[in-house]
């Protein structure tokens, strides 16, 4: 097997966004795509020669085509051992549990997480620390500097490696080591809550539906929920992975897991619904009949932390993205725990749990975790909550309520605007930036603005700065409105608007969350002429 040299030169756009590069997939599958910029995080963390790396993904159209190049791409480069899942699949969080339990140098996953797959669809590739944490923000402008520069990559001349059995194999002087994630993590969730509880809660007639939405979710839930705790055959849906998902698009949201939310407003629906995204990192909590947004959720699973064993002894403290609704400092306030607001990314948060300062942290797009990794993790989120209501004994909507009336309710929803023209978005995020100075003390749409800036990151662990995080807006009264541009699309530019009200109202529970905030969401189009930058009056997707 010979190591080849290929010349190469630099491919514009390969800048990472908030969790690695995502582009469509065809994009990926064209000349030296893939390979400059695999090459550019081995240059940016010093190679990888002797080192131990993990390898998965979440099955998406390409993972296999794309595992391969890498796998040879390592060898080339001299890795001691590459542990890989079988067929290439591995949920994130799975992937993180593997690097920290293996204590491995890091890895590479390849997902586009929430996003839809397919040869027309999108494709992506992160890599993660030995923490098991996504890269920090130094090495990703590392990477990004590489991708400007590469001159050539380095890959093995070999036959692609049968990743469909468990073992071990060697590609050049590599080992690769094929392994099941599945079980490795269904022995860390053992480990962090009381499953014999809610085992005898579901044998007692508690009845759960997940669905998979067809992504890397599927057989971990089978094993955990239907194998382990003993739910109904047919508990989970839409189980298999599939290259497109099934040509569904795996973002746990009331739009897209319309099935499970038609489930669970049905006539008689199962006492308990939830549903992982694409790569198994992000989470949706449904009751009958309600839906339990994800910054409520991280508030409730802070507020009962305790009641599962692995945080008995009470939460070191909580974070959540600056975006995410204040509903968790609530929970912070009333238990003295610290609270920390950090930019959007799941890399942020890393700094934070390696240091002891928080156990819990969340955020709005569905991703809430703990300290047993360093990657949102879903299916972790989905049995703190079993957890909760067996210890509890009630159901989703007491658990819900009972929250409320005693921490308040924080009115919350996020506004997407996808697609739009890039230069009209950043049109609209320097004139806004331009009016900040002066907006306090205006009234719009019968609302007074308290203060109005753009967020701005220093982190109490290492000092690094992370500036131009989102625009904030605060109003009297504790409304507010966040607007930030996604780094996480793949065409055009995406504008997300959160909205935010505040209210101890007894009544509250009972309002629904768009009417409540009306007067917020007329403000924040008119703040920043939304319509006359955009073109559009609506969202695509209310979250």
């Amino acid at each position: 097997m010979e190591i080849l040299t290929i010349d190469t030169q630099p491919i514009e756009g390969q800048k990472p966004g908030t969790s690695g590069l995502r582009k469509k997939t065809r994009t990926f599958m064209e000349p030296h795509y893939l390979e400059n910029y695999v090459q550019s995080i081995f240059d940016a963390i010093g190679g990888v020669a002797g080192r131990t790396m993990v390898l998965g993904g979440d099955g998406r159209y390409f993972t296999g085509p794309a595992a391969q190049v890498i796998l040879r791409m390592l060898a080339a480069g001299g890795a001691a051992r590459v542990i890989v899942g079988k067929d290439t699949i591995m949920s994130t969080p799975a992937a993180s549990n593997l690097i920290r339990s293996r204590k491995t140098d890091g890895g590479l996953i390849m997902s586009a997480s929430h996003n839809p797959g397919g040869i027309d669809e999108d494709f992506g590739v992160k890599y993660n620390q030995s923490n098991g944490g996504p890269a920090n923000e130094e090495i990703m402008k590392r990477i990004f500097e590489g991708t400007k520069t590469i001159t050539q990559y380095h890959i093995l001349e070999a036959q692609d490696v049968d990743l469909s059995n468990l073992g071990e194999l060697t590609l050049g002087d590599t080992v690769i080591e094929v392994v099941d994630p599945v079980s490795a993590y269904v022995e860390l969730m053992e480990q962090l809550f009381d499953m014999p509880a809610i085992e005898r809660m579901v044998k007692g007639g508690f009845r759960i539906c997940f669905d998979g939405m067809h992504a890397v979710t599927g057989p971990y839930a089978k094993a955990l929920f239907e194998d382990r705790l003993g739910a109904a055959e047919g508990s989970v849906l839409n189980a298999v992975p599939k290259p497109d998902f099934g040509g569904g698009h795996p973002d746990p949201n009331p739009i897209w897991a319309r099935e499970l939310m038609d489930i669970m407003h049905g006539e008689d629906p199962p006492d308990f619904g939830a549903a992982s995204d694409g790569d198994g990192d992000r989470n949706m909590i449904v009751g009958p009949g309600m839906y339990v947004g994800p910054s409520d959720s991280v508030a409730v699973l802070a507020a009962n932390a305790h009641l599962a064993p692995a945080y008995v002894n009470g939460l070191a403290g909580v974070a959540r993205s600056m975006p995410t609704s204040r509903a968790l400092d609530a929970v912070a306030a009333k238990k003295g725990l610290d609270c920390y607001e950090t930019p959007t990314g799941w890399k942020f948060f890393g700094n934070l749990l390696d240091d002891g300062r928080i156990t819990i942290c969340g955020e709005e797009s569905a991703g809430t975790s703990s300290d047993h990794v360093r990657e949102k993790d879903g299916l972790w989120a989905i049995l703190l909550w079993l957890n909760i209501l067996a210890a509890k004994e009630t159901g989703v909507r007491e658990i819900v309520h009972d929250h409320w009336a005693e921490y308040g309710r924080n009115f919350y929803t996020r506004h997407d605007f996808e697609g739009v023209d890039a230069d009209r978005a950043n049109a609209m995020f320097d004139d806004l930036r331009g009016r900040l100075e002066g907006m306090a003390g205006t009234t719009v749409a019968g609302r007074t603005v308290a203060s109005a800036d753009e967020f701005a990151y220093t982190d109490p662990v290492d000092g690094s700065v992370a500036e131009r995080q989102g625009i904030r807006v605060h109003f009297e009264g504790g409304g507010r409105v966040v607007y930030r541009l996604s780094g996480t699309g793949t065409v055009g530019a995406t504008l997300r608007v959160y909205l935010e009200d505040e209210s101890d109202a007894p009544d509250a529970k009972d309002r629904d969350t768009q009417e409540a905030l009306a007067d917020i969401i007329a403000a924040a189009h008119e703040i920043a002429k939304i319509e006359h930058y955009t073109g559009r009056t609506d969202p695509d997707v209310r979250a």
